[in-house]
């Protein structure tokens, strides 16, 4: 399997990987553009965007786009994150060239038909409102308001359904016209592939494109704080996070490590002591995400009103207790877990298409398998007990509660046993 790569001379991007054996294949289009590229009066106009994207262009209607993928058995969509957008499709092998029309028409040919704009409004106020009738959904955008406050960073994917109602077709055409660059699309390709048909394909499709003037995300701050809501529920819902590397750091891998070992698993030692010695919780697990310049662990829990503050100061205190006996066999299965993950999750050309994008969009290349194998292997138990103690330390953290939290300590106090 060989990946390869072609810059157009506008600064479209190609990357593929041929996986002999196969007869399918995943492509897509990802764009540099999420969430915290919108002003605060925009927010919510990337994920409208995208789920305009299926409804229609100047030569194919939305049932149009449907039925000619699904005709060969194909699959397509698209999905919102903050700092990306995607357009992807899975395909046989036979319909590869299909496949890539039909998401560049999408992508340079949208009408943004008046009439399909209100149904997809309708669609996206009913997904805000089935969000935040989900308290172990609503309760992660909460977190990362209180962790960056009035930043784009910050805010919903999603956006308030006081700005989604607004968005108007000027709107969206102007967002596509200021951010949709062909130096900020890349073109994935995995599995049944031919790079050289590809790149054809994608000169005759994108190069005409011209460039535009670049668009750089405000800079992230972590400043932490606290968040809760009382509410008449069966649970509480606990979120706690602290800041991490961004996926640029060194120290990238060190944070996947230590949030792995601390929560990510039946056997980690927050999962453990929580749930299998003191029985405080149903769910409870860690997880360490990035950004281009930051990130952050979280922890999460939903528990009893009753148990919740027993289970907050039993994280604190789990936390501080590794950093100073985090062990190499905690640290060893936990390398294994992501290694693990990561070489399974190359067994689907999906998998593979997605992670050729991100690396391309990070690095402008794609790190041999090999090498990130390697950065896996050389984080020790020692950096991971001072990664610990530096999370410890740092003074910042923030909190979201939602349910009966009534008897939950404040952030303070929790932050406090962290030094104690």
């Amino acid at each position: 399997m060989t990946v390869r790569h072609h810059t157009l001379s506008n600064g479209f991007r190609v990357v593929t990987e041929d996986m002999p054996g196969l007869k399918s294949a995943a492509l897509g289009i990802w764009v540099d553009v999420g969430g915290r590229h919108e002003r605060v009066e925009e927010n919510g106009i990337a994920h409208f965007l995208e789920h305009m994207a299926f409804k229609g262009t100047a030569s194919r209607s939305a049932l149009d786009i449907a039925e000619q993928i699904e005709d060969v058995g194909g699959y397509i969509n698209a999905y919102t994150s903050r700092e990306m957008t995607a357009y992807y499709a899975r395909v046989l092998e036979e319909d590869v060239p299909l496949a890539m029309e039909l998401i560049s028409d999408i992508l340079l040919n949208p009408v943004f038909d008046p009439r399909e704009i209100e149904v997809e409004r309708g669609v996206i106020l009913q997904e805000i409102g089935q969000v935040n009738d989900t308290p172990d959904d609503v309760i992660f955008d909460w977190l990362q308001e209180v962790a960056y406050p009035e930043q784009p960073l910050g805010r919903s994917i999603l956006g308030p359904a006081e700005r989604v109602r607004g968005f108007s077709r000027a709107d969206l055409g102007g967002f596509v016209a200021e951010h949709y660059g062909p130096d900020r699309l890349i073109l994935s390709a995995a599995g049944a592939v031919d790079h050289d048909v590809i790149a054809r394909t994608a000169e005759r499709l994108f190069g005409h494109l011209a460039r535009k003037s670049p668009v750089t995300a405000a800079p992230a701050r972590f400043e932490g704080g606290e968040w809760r809501r009382e509410k008449d529920l069966e649970q509480a819902h606990l979120t706690l996070a602290f800041e991490t590397p961004g996926y640029r750091d060194p120290a990238f891998y060190t944070a996947q490590i230590f949030a792995t070992a601390f929560g990510g698993g039946m056997s980690s030692r927050l999962f453990q002591e929580a749930r299998e010695r003191r029985g405080l919780c149903y769910t409870i697990f860690s997880q360490a995400g990035a950004y281009d310049d930051s990130g952050m662990m979280t922890i999460y829990a939903g528990t009893s009103g009753e148990a919740l503050h027993d289970l907050a100061e039993l994280s604190m205190d789990e936390l501080r207790r590794a950093a100073d006996d985090m062990t190499e066999i905690e640290v060893e299965r936990a390398r294994a877990q992501l290694k693990a993950g990561l070489l399974m999750g190359l067994e689907s050309p999906a998998a593979r298409c997605e992670r050729l994008a991100k690396l391309t969009s990070i690095w402008d290349r794609v790190p041999p398998i090999e090498e990130t194998v390697a950065k896996i292997d050389a984080v020790t138990p020692a950096g991971v007990r001072d990664f610990a103690a530096g999370v410890c330390g740092s003074g910042k953290a923030a909190m979201a509660l939602y349910g009966p939290v009534g008897g939950a300590p404040r952030l303070p106090d929790l932050t406090g046993r962290l030094a104690a």
